[in-house]
Protein backbone atom coordinates (compact mmCIF):
# COMPACT_ATOMS: atom_id res chain seq x y z
CA UNK A 1 0.00 0.00 0.00
CA UNK A 2 1.20 3.50 -0.84
CA UNK A 3 0.40 6.40 1.49
CA UNK A 4 0.59 10.05 0.51
CA UNK A 5 0.89 12.53 3.38
CA UNK A 6 0.41 16.27 2.84
CA UNK A 7 2.27 18.54 5.27
CA UNK A 8 2.37 22.31 5.70
CA UNK A 9 5.01 24.70 7.01
CA UNK A 10 3.54 27.15 9.54
CA UNK A 11 4.67 29.45 12.33
CA UNK A 12 5.77 27.19 15.18
CA UNK A 13 2.89 26.61 17.60
CA UNK A 14 5.06 27.73 20.54
CA UNK A 15 5.66 31.18 18.99
CA UNK A 16 3.45 34.11 19.91
CA UNK A 17 1.69 35.25 16.75
CA UNK A 18 2.21 38.89 15.73
CA UNK A 19 0.20 40.78 13.12
CA UNK A 20 2.16 43.01 10.74
CA UNK A 21 1.84 46.74 11.55
CA UNK A 22 0.08 47.39 8.22
CA UNK A 23 -2.52 44.67 8.92
CA UNK A 24 -1.72 42.71 5.74
CA UNK A 25 -1.08 39.43 7.53
CA UNK A 26 0.85 37.57 10.19
CA UNK A 27 4.53 38.37 10.64
CA UNK A 28 6.72 35.47 9.45
CA UNK A 29 10.06 37.21 8.87
CA UNK A 30 12.61 35.98 11.38
CA UNK A 31 10.01 33.75 13.06
CA UNK A 32 10.62 30.08 13.85
CA UNK A 33 8.66 27.82 11.49
CA UNK A 34 7.86 24.13 11.77
CA UNK A 35 5.51 21.42 10.55
CA UNK A 36 1.83 22.01 11.29
CA UNK A 37 1.06 19.91 14.41
CA UNK A 38 -1.94 18.15 12.84
CA UNK A 39 0.22 17.21 9.83
CA UNK A 40 2.81 15.69 12.16
CA UNK A 41 0.16 13.34 13.55
CA UNK A 42 -0.69 12.33 9.97
CA UNK A 43 2.97 11.49 9.27
CA UNK A 44 3.19 9.46 12.48
CA UNK A 45 0.05 7.51 11.51
CA UNK A 46 1.58 6.65 8.13
CA UNK A 47 4.87 5.55 9.71
CA UNK A 48 3.07 3.37 12.24
CA UNK A 49 1.17 1.63 9.42
CA UNK A 50 4.48 1.02 7.64
CA UNK A 51 6.03 -0.39 10.81
CA UNK A 52 3.13 -2.86 11.05
CA UNK A 53 3.87 -4.02 7.49
CA UNK A 54 0.65 -2.46 6.19
CA UNK A 55 2.29 0.17 3.97
CA UNK A 56 5.15 -0.21 1.51
CA UNK A 57 5.83 3.42 0.65
CA UNK A 58 5.17 6.78 2.29
CA UNK A 59 5.37 9.85 0.06
CA UNK A 60 5.30 13.28 1.69
CA UNK A 61 4.20 16.36 -0.26
CA UNK A 62 4.29 20.02 0.71
CA UNK A 63 3.25 23.12 -1.22
CA UNK A 64 5.08 26.37 -0.60
CA UNK A 65 8.42 28.18 -0.85
CA UNK A 66 11.77 26.40 -1.02
CA UNK A 67 12.08 26.72 2.77
CA UNK A 68 9.27 24.14 3.03
CA UNK A 69 11.96 21.53 2.40
CA UNK A 70 12.57 21.55 6.15
CA UNK A 71 9.15 20.09 7.01
CA UNK A 72 9.56 17.43 4.32
CA UNK A 73 12.95 16.52 5.81
CA UNK A 74 11.29 16.28 9.23
CA UNK A 75 8.78 13.79 7.80
CA UNK A 76 11.57 11.84 6.08
CA UNK A 77 13.45 11.69 9.38
CA UNK A 78 10.32 10.33 11.05
CA UNK A 79 10.25 7.45 8.56
CA UNK A 80 8.73 8.58 5.26
CA UNK A 81 10.47 7.27 2.13
CA UNK A 82 10.50 10.19 -0.30
CA UNK A 83 9.30 13.75 -0.63
CA UNK A 84 7.80 16.14 -3.18
CA UNK A 85 7.91 19.91 -2.90
CA UNK A 86 5.51 21.84 -5.13
CA UNK A 87 7.44 25.08 -5.06
CA UNK A 88 5.72 28.46 -5.10
CA UNK A 89 6.22 31.75 -3.30
CA UNK A 90 2.63 32.76 -3.99
CA UNK A 91 0.17 32.65 -1.07
CA UNK A 92 -2.46 30.06 -1.97
CA UNK A 93 -6.07 29.64 -0.97
CA UNK A 94 -7.31 26.28 0.20
CA UNK A 95 -9.08 25.41 -3.06
CA UNK A 96 -5.87 25.95 -5.05
CA UNK A 97 -3.98 23.75 -2.59
CA UNK A 98 -6.61 21.02 -2.90
CA UNK A 99 -6.43 21.19 -6.71
CA UNK A 100 -2.63 20.87 -6.64
CA UNK A 101 -2.85 17.92 -4.27
CA UNK A 102 -5.44 16.33 -6.56
CA UNK A 103 -2.89 16.51 -9.39
CA UNK A 104 -0.29 14.81 -7.18
CA UNK A 105 -2.82 12.14 -6.20
CA UNK A 106 -3.57 11.50 -9.88
CA UNK A 107 0.15 11.00 -10.56
CA UNK A 108 1.05 8.97 -7.48
CA UNK A 109 -2.17 6.94 -7.17
CA UNK A 110 -1.85 6.37 -3.41
CA UNK A 111 -4.16 3.95 -1.64
CA UNK A 112 -4.47 6.32 1.32
CA UNK A 113 -4.05 10.08 1.63
CA UNK A 114 -3.44 11.47 5.12
CA UNK A 115 -3.63 15.16 6.05
CA UNK A 116 -3.89 17.18 9.22
CA UNK A 117 -7.51 18.13 9.85
CA UNK A 118 -6.53 21.83 9.71
CA UNK A 119 -3.50 24.12 9.72
CA UNK A 120 -2.89 26.25 12.80
CA UNK A 121 -2.13 29.36 10.73
CA UNK A 122 -5.61 29.87 9.26
CA UNK A 123 -7.68 27.05 10.86
CA UNK A 124 -9.64 26.70 7.62
CA UNK A 125 -10.29 22.94 7.83
CA UNK A 126 -11.01 22.86 4.08
CA UNK A 127 -8.33 20.96 2.18
CA UNK A 128 -9.10 17.36 3.16
CA UNK A 129 -12.77 17.70 2.32
CA UNK A 130 -12.08 19.55 -0.94
CA UNK A 131 -9.49 16.95 -1.96
CA UNK A 132 -11.97 14.13 -1.34
CA UNK A 133 -14.52 15.87 -3.59
CA UNK A 134 -11.98 16.58 -6.34
CA UNK A 135 -10.64 13.01 -6.37
CA UNK A 136 -14.04 11.35 -5.77
CA UNK A 137 -12.66 9.35 -2.84
CA UNK A 138 -14.43 8.50 0.42
CA UNK A 139 -13.28 10.53 3.39
CA UNK A 140 -13.06 10.37 7.17
CA UNK A 141 -12.25 13.60 9.00
CA UNK A 142 -10.99 14.29 12.55
CA UNK A 143 -9.55 10.78 12.95
CA UNK A 144 -8.46 9.72 16.43
CA UNK A 145 -7.85 6.06 15.48
CA UNK A 146 -7.14 4.30 12.19
CA UNK A 147 -7.27 0.53 11.65
CA UNK A 148 -6.55 -1.13 8.33
CA UNK A 149 -8.18 -4.41 7.40
CA UNK A 150 -7.59 -5.64 3.86
CA UNK A 151 -9.08 -3.12 1.47
CA UNK A 152 -11.06 -1.29 4.13
CA UNK A 153 -10.31 1.28 6.81
CA UNK A 154 -11.97 1.57 10.19
CA UNK A 155 -11.70 5.13 11.43
CA UNK A 156 -12.78 6.51 14.80
CA UNK A 157 -13.72 10.19 14.51
CA UNK A 158 -13.90 12.98 17.06
CA UNK A 159 -17.37 14.54 16.71
CA UNK A 160 -19.45 17.07 18.68
CA UNK A 161 -21.33 14.41 20.64
CA UNK A 162 -18.28 12.20 21.33
CA UNK A 163 -16.83 9.63 18.96
CA UNK A 164 -18.09 7.61 16.05
CA UNK A 165 -16.50 4.73 14.16
CA UNK A 166 -17.00 4.36 10.43
CA UNK A 167 -15.74 1.98 7.75
CA UNK A 168 -14.70 3.14 4.32
CA UNK A 169 -13.14 1.42 1.30
CA UNK A 170 -9.71 2.23 -0.10
CA UNK A 171 -8.53 4.39 -1.77
CA UNK A 172 -9.57 7.03 0.76
CA UNK A 173 -8.79 10.42 2.32
CA UNK A 174 -8.34 10.74 6.11
CA UNK A 175 -7.64 13.88 8.15
CA UNK A 176 -6.00 13.51 11.55
CA UNK A 177 -6.92 14.88 14.95
CA UNK A 178 -4.42 15.47 17.76
CA UNK A 179 -5.67 12.39 19.65
CA UNK A 180 -4.62 10.06 16.83
CA UNK A 181 -1.14 9.39 18.25
CA UNK A 182 1.97 10.90 19.81
CA UNK A 183 4.41 11.92 17.06
CA UNK A 184 7.97 10.72 17.52
CA UNK A 185 11.04 12.91 17.74
CA UNK A 186 13.51 11.72 15.13
CA UNK A 187 16.97 10.81 16.47
CA UNK A 188 20.04 12.45 14.94
CA UNK A 189 20.95 9.40 12.79
CA UNK A 190 17.47 9.50 11.22
CA UNK A 191 17.83 13.24 10.59
CA UNK A 192 21.13 12.65 8.79
CA UNK A 193 19.68 9.73 6.84
CA UNK A 194 16.72 11.86 5.74
CA UNK A 195 19.04 14.07 3.66
CA UNK A 196 19.91 11.13 1.44
CA UNK A 197 16.29 10.22 0.70
CA UNK A 198 14.71 11.31 -2.62
CA UNK A 199 13.17 14.79 -2.58
CA UNK A 200 11.78 16.12 -5.87
CA UNK A 201 11.31 19.88 -6.22
CA UNK A 202 8.74 20.77 -8.86
CA UNK A 203 7.61 24.28 -9.88
CA UNK A 204 3.93 24.94 -9.33
CA UNK A 205 3.49 25.98 -13.00
CA UNK A 206 4.15 22.36 -13.97
CA UNK A 207 0.73 21.33 -12.69
CA UNK A 208 -1.37 23.70 -14.81
CA UNK A 209 -3.67 24.77 -11.96
CA UNK A 210 -5.37 28.17 -11.87
CA UNK A 211 -4.04 29.76 -8.66
CA UNK A 212 -5.94 33.05 -8.99
CA UNK A 213 -7.26 34.19 -5.59
CA UNK A 214 -11.01 34.25 -5.11
CA UNK A 215 -11.00 36.07 -1.79
CA UNK A 216 -9.74 39.49 -0.77
CA UNK A 217 -8.43 39.95 2.76
CA UNK A 218 -9.00 43.59 3.64
CA UNK A 219 -7.34 43.61 7.04
CA UNK A 220 -6.02 41.36 9.76
CA UNK A 221 -5.94 42.58 13.36
CA UNK A 222 -4.96 40.95 16.66
CA UNK A 223 -7.63 40.14 19.25
CA UNK A 224 -8.25 42.58 22.07
CA UNK A 225 -5.87 42.30 24.99
CA UNK A 226 -7.22 40.30 27.92
CA UNK A 227 -7.97 42.27 31.05
CA UNK A 228 -5.86 41.36 34.05
CA UNK A 229 -7.52 39.17 36.65
CA UNK A 230 -8.26 40.18 40.24
CA UNK A 231 -7.43 38.38 43.48
CA UNK A 232 -9.96 38.64 46.29
CA UNK A 233 -9.53 37.70 49.91
CA UNK A 234 -12.72 35.76 50.57
CA UNK A 235 -15.88 34.30 49.07
CA UNK A 236 -17.89 37.30 50.31
CA UNK A 237 -15.48 39.65 48.53
CA UNK A 238 -15.90 37.59 45.35
CA UNK A 239 -19.70 37.80 45.67
CA UNK A 240 -19.43 41.57 46.02
CA UNK A 241 -17.29 41.85 42.87
CA UNK A 242 -19.74 39.72 40.91
CA UNK A 243 -22.68 41.79 42.12
CA UNK A 244 -20.91 45.00 41.07
CA UNK A 245 -20.18 43.67 37.58
CA UNK A 246 -23.78 42.46 37.16
CA UNK A 247 -25.13 45.86 38.21
CA UNK A 248 -22.80 47.62 35.78
CA UNK A 249 -23.94 45.37 32.93
CA UNK A 250 -27.60 45.95 33.76
CA UNK A 251 -27.00 49.68 33.75
CA UNK A 252 -25.67 49.46 30.21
Amino acid sequence: MKILVAVKRVVDHNVRIRVRPDGTGVETTGVRMSMNPFCKHAVEAAVQLAEKGQADEIVVVSIGPKASNDVILTALAMGAHRGILVETDQPLETLAIAKLLAKVVAEEQPDLVLLGKQAVDDDSNHVGQMLAALTDRPQATFASEIKLGGTELEVTREVDYGRETIALPLPAIVTSDLRLNTPRNAALPMVMKARSKPLAVRPVAEFGVDLSPRLTVEKISPPAERLAGKTVGSVSDLAGVIATVVNEMEAI
